[in-house]
């Protein structure tokens, strides 16, 4: 079977099917806080995955994207060739109340 060219869509776990010890994990991380801190002052869909100021090769930085999606902060999608992020803010304070904005102010 000759290949597309098309990526698969990324997988979302939602912020309800997660542990706090694992948003926790995911929110641990220097380069993922960085992530999650840019989003957060980004509008939603506005930030491509080649973005952010980072210093990760791009394997490393899709390791992180999918940390993120599989702890219920981020969501993406495609847009032709490029993948567009938000922060799924509402939906994580919702399962997390004030933890987000705890790791956002940096305390």
């Amino acid at each position: 079977m000759a290949a597309t060219g098309h990526r698969a869509a990324p997988e979302h776990t939602h912020p309800d099917d997660v542990t706090v010890a694992n948003a926790l994990a995911a929110l641990a991380d220097p380069v993922r806080g960085t992530l999650v801190r840019e989003l957060a002052g980004s509008a939603d869909w506005t930030r491509t995955c080649g973005s952010f100021d980072v210093p990760v090769g791009k394997a490393a930085l899709s390791h992180h994207f999918t940390v993120l999606r599989a702890a219920g902060l981020v969501e993406q999608r495609d847009e032709g060739a490029r993948r567009v992020n938000r922060l799924r803010r509402a939906e994580f304070e919702a399962r997390f109340p004030g933890l987000l904005d705890l790791v956002l102010r940096g305390d």
